[in-house]
């Protein structure tokens, strides 16, 4: 049997698929403890290096990433963060600073002179111990103060955005500080780097020197270029391959320059990005085009190698930790401190203050590359670089419990003036629906539904309509979806125009969510919702579960879900109403009936004969029963009531009934029809075999509800012409 070649690209290709794989299996515990997915990338390189799997298993870690591949590894994942700086500089719009200038600029550079002076005062003590080789002083005290004060831009857009705090005050002022601490952090790191390449200050003035030169004609040459550039890209289809190969090559021949000059690749990359357009769509498709191969496959690469290099055995004395523990204080106190105090300084409350400081105290990426440059520069030694790393993940890990707790979430309802007007609301709220859209397709027929309980009198009713964006690992994409004021290019169009045709008001709502089915039910509490309406698709009906989100939503909404199954509603003028007699049916009728009180619509009752229930389910179902039958009085004395029909025995009726040319069929989410919270049928039901629309209604986990009814008389029912 032959034996099977190991190239080097294999081990290289194995390399990234065992990277990929750990780091979002962790990916997916992280999130569930609400931290960003930096956190998993840079564990999964830790447990794929020498910390773990080379000391359980160091034949396998000398297999799968031997010394002479680690340079290759190491390229490649350049490549990526060349690619992501350039991503990070495209999401640095001067927009963000409009109106917070004085306040960003005051607060931000507080954030770094404190941390960066504290950074450099320790390193008096720790320069003849944990420096590396030959560096000088100046070196090593320039990267730790460097590296106790930058702020990770990316990873704290995310966290706003899963907190819902980029659009409060907090939020907003906390973006711009880091935008502009992203750009001075930069900045002075690219003196730092030239100090320590050039190992003296005067040459670094003339490193320096060349670095203003080079901004100055990327600032005055190259911009204006970019801008026509973007005047031509008007849109997606503008943006051709060869666009898009010329803009790439400008970008390596900036990061190339940098280099050559000595104040490295990534700053090139980072500035190329900042000059570029924000207007138009050139910026925001370019990164729509490169997002995917540089935050999904080759920066996990960075972290990862960042995570191999990362030798916690080398922290094992105890003046070790407690170092590691003075870093973690000096780290925290110099970026907590400096942002809290500022903030505080320009007229916020402590509170927010605090939040602002918290925030800003988020390192991640940033930290990791100032990190690699001073080892790759020989100025930190692999402890202090390990010490290092540790700090960046607590720090990091840290930001959202502490947020939690210092900034709750009744302090950001405080913040949300959509909230606000809601919660001052001491009156019975009118009848309101809030349809949940996740996509285009599933807007009309639930603004058809909504509009049908709405009915004529708008006032005596509202309707909402919600779409949660899934969380980005990519800011400009949060920032991009926080800052859309045009709901008519989001999935919200066909909702709103729909709407607009039937003569509703519908208000739109929107943010990025990574808890769907928690915000949910959080803004239906807010917004005092009777009734939560989503959509399904196919492959939920397909697999024959309700799962997901709509299963969550079911299982915790405090007030009635609907489900709808839209097969081409385009009105409800004429309901069929199954019923069993289980208290979701009951809900089904209660419905029914305000649809018929509201929009005149005509209502047919069939009722399925229960044969699964013995003498003590029965008698359970008592009350639910007497309440059903009082609806039935009432609504068989209605005019609008087409017609009642025999019990029937079969689900098979339901269908055959419904082929008789309904609108829709309204059903409780009962066992009854092979129809709960958790399951549908599998085999032949009224769920699948209907031709029509159906809508599928759960009561919600307050049983006893009071359904809100429309500001109109009863006498609707009886002589609904003359109501």
């Amino acid at each position: 049997m032959p034996q099977l070649e190991v190239s080097s690209l294999t081990i290289l290709l194995a390399q990234i698929a065992a990277i990929l794989v750990v780091s979002r299996a962790l990916g997916v515990i992280t999130r569930g403890l609400g931290q960003p997915l930096v956190i998993a990338e840079v564990m999964a390189g830790i447990l794929l290096g020498p910390s773990l799997l080379g000391w359980l298993w160091p034949e396998a870690m000398a297999a799968l990433f031997p010394k002479e591949s680690l340079s290759v590894l190491q390229r490649l994942s350049e490549l990526g963060l060349v690619l992501f700086m350039f991503l990070v500089g495209l999401e640095l719009d001067p927009k963000l600073l409009k109106g917070r200038t004085q306040a960003s600029v005051a607060i931000s550079h507080a954030s770094i002179v404190l941390p960066f002076s504290l950074g450099a005062a320790a390193a008096w003590f720790l320069y003849d111990d944990y420096a590396s080789g030959n560096t000088s002083f100046l070196s090593f005290m320039l990267f730790l103060g460097a590296a106790m004060s930058v702020t990770a831009f990316p990873v704290l857009a995310r966290i706003l955005s899963e907190r819902h705090l980029m659009t409060s005050r907090v939020g907003a002022i906390t973006i711009a500080c880091a935008a502009v601490d992203d750009v001075t952090a930069w900045c002075i790191l690219a003196f730092v780097v030239a100090v320590a390449r050039t190992q003296g200050v005067v040459p670094a003035l003339w490193t320096t020197s060349l670095a203003l030169l080079y901004i100055a004609a990327m600032w005055f040459v190259i911009k204006p270029f970019l801008q026509r550039v973007g005047a031509r890209v008007a849109s997606r289809e503008g943006l051709t391959p060869t666009v898009v190969a010329m803009i790439l090559l400008l970008l390596l021949g900036s990061s190339a320059l940098t280099e050559m000059i000595g104040i490295h690749a990534l700053f090139g990359a980072f500035l190329f990005g900042a000059i570029l357009p924000k207007e138009g769509k050139l910026a925001e498709t370019l990164a729509d085009k490169l997002e995917t191969v540089a935050v999904i496959l080759l920066l996990p690469l960075f972290f990862a190698y960042s995570g191999l290099r990362t030798q916690l055995g080398l922290v094992s004395e105890p003046g070790d930790w407690l170092v590691l523990g003075a870093l973690i204080a000096i780290a925290t106190l110099g970026k907590f401190g400096g942002s809290a105090v500022a903030a505080r300084l320009t007229g916020m409350r402590w509170r927010e203050a605090s939040a602002i400081g918290i925030l800003m105290n988020t390192r991640g990426l940033m930290e990791l590359i100032v990190l690699n440059l001073g080892m790759d520069l020989g100025v930190i030694s692999p402890t202090i670089f390990t010490m290092l790393v540790i700090m960046a993940l607590v720090t990091t890990f840290a930001t959202t419990p502490v947020l939690r707790w210092v900034y709750p979430d009744q302090e950001l309802a405080r913040d949300r003036s959509s909230e606000t007007l809601d919660s001052m609301i001491t009156s019975p709220p009118p009848f309101t629906v809030m349809m949940c859209v996740s996509d285009r397709t599933s807007g009309p027929g639930l603004v058809t539904m909504a509009a049908a309980l709405q009915g004529t009198h708008a006032d005596a009713a509202r309707l909402f309509a919600l779409h949660l964006r899934p969380a980005s690992d990519r800011p400009s994409a949060e920032l991009r979806y926080e800052n859309q004021d045009d709901p008519e290019s989001s999935p919200l169009a066909p909702l709103l125009s729909h709407g607009r045709e039937l003569g509703v008001d519908v208000r739109p709502l929107g943010f990025v969510s990574s808890e769907p089915a928690e915000d949910i039910r959080r803004t239906a509490e807010a917004k005092h919702a009777s009734l939560v309406l989503l959509g399904t698709h196919k492959p939920l009906l397909l697999g024959g579960r309700l799962s997901g989100t709509v299963r969550e939503v079911i299982e915790s909404a405090k007030v009635p879900v609907g489900v709808l199954v839209d097969r081409g509603l385009q009105k409800v003028e004429h309901a069929l109403v199954a019923y069993v007699g289980s208290a979701e049916d009951l809900v089904a009728l209660q419905f029914a009936r305000r649809m018929a009180l509201a929009s005149r619509t005509q209502l047919t009752l069939l009722r399925l004969q229960a044969s699964r229930f013995n003498e003590e389910a029965r008698a359970m179902r008592t009350p639910v029963e007497q309440e059903i039958q009082s609806l039935e009085r009432e609504l068989r004395s209605a005019p609008l009531l087409a017609r009642v029909i025999a019990p029937v025995s079969s689900a098979d009726a339901v269908v055959a009934e419904a082929r008789r040319g309904y609108d829709v069929v309204i059903l409780g989410m009962s066992s009854e029809w092979d129809l709960d919270a958790g399951a549908l049928s599998r085999r032949g039901s009224v769920w699948s075999d209907s031709p029509v629309s159906i809508l599928a209604l759960h009561r919600g986990l307050a049983a006893a509800a009071e359904l809100a009814e429309p500001d109109l008389d009863t006498a609707r029912l009886a002589d609904p012409v003359s109501a």
